[in-house]
């Protein structure tokens, strides 16, 4: 992997543009996307699971994954 490469960056919660805890920031950011497109995907795909498997997954990343530092 190159140095560039997002990918080759540790998988963080972000602590600015955050709306609720930072998850699909840092997806996003980890992933090198626009925020809005992996927060608009996450709902879609929350709303098509009946919403429970979704709102785990959020709680459980919200909970594993580390802030990333001041």
């Amino acid at each position: 992997m190159s140095v560039n490469d997002p990918l080759s960056q540790p998988l963080m919660r972000v602590r600015q543009g955050k709306l609720i805890a930072g998850v699909c920031g840092g997806i996003a950011k980890w992933l090198g996307w626009d925020p809005t497109l992996v927060r608009l995907g996450y709902v879609v795909l929350t709303v098509l699971s009946v919403g429970f498997p979704g709102i785990l997954m959020y709680i459980v990343l919200w909970i594993l994954m580390p802030q990333e530092p001041v």
